[in-house]
């Protein structure tokens, strides 16, 4: 038996379904960026502000705007979509929405990553610091993009070794590696 090539839906219905399902993951990430960007807008008004240096003061700076710029990011399908409702282009609006989500996290990577650094330069004075940083953000690329690749990567070549049993006559297929229809 074969599997099936996907969700048998329209184009609106798909744009429907996607949407629903980038919202669910924007309120992820929405809420984690608006608390890490309040607490980095509180940090200015702290005491010990004063005693950072100016390397930490720039890191700081870059990891303020990072932040604006992920928030931004990230609610931005949230204005796109409001904006463009009721002008029949939603499938249009899932595919803006999707690509300013992405780059939202890329943009989130990097201010985990200044933050990471501001915060452990502070905590441990040393070079220590930066091979910290340097681990984490190798976890963060393979958790939010190295993964997911390698995921599309095997079924695309999973999908291309049952296209070419089918050619050979055996099409037994297995079942878990089916198209979902995402």
């Amino acid at each position: 038996m074969r599997p099936s090539k996907g969700r048998r839906e329209t184009p609106e219905e798909r744009a429907d379904r996607q949407w629903s399902e980038l919202l669910q993951e924007l309120r992820v990430a929405q809420t984690g960026v608006q608390i890490l960007f309040g607490f980095l807008l509180a940090v200015v008004f702290q005491s010990r502000f004063e005693d950072l240096g100016d390397i930490d003061r720039n890191i700081y700076v870059v990891t303020v705007m990072l932040g604006s710029a992920t928030a931004a990011a990230l609610i931005g399908p949230v204005s796109y979509h409001r904006l463009l409702t009721g002008r029949r282009m939603k499938p249009e609006t899932v595919i803006w929405a999707s690509r300013m989500t992405v780059l939202g996290l890329v943009l989130l990577f990097c201010t985990m990553c200044s933050a990471l650094l501001l915060i452990l330069r502070v905590a441990l004075h040393n070079q220590l610091a930066l091979w910290l940083v340097g681990a984490m953000a190798l976890w963060f690329l393979a958790c939010w993009f190295v993964f997911p690749v390698w995921a599309l990567a095997r079924e695309r070549s999973g999908r291309r070794a049952q296209e070419h049993e089918g050619e050979d006559g055996d099409g037994d297929a297995s079942p878990e590696r089916g198209s979902h229809g995402s």
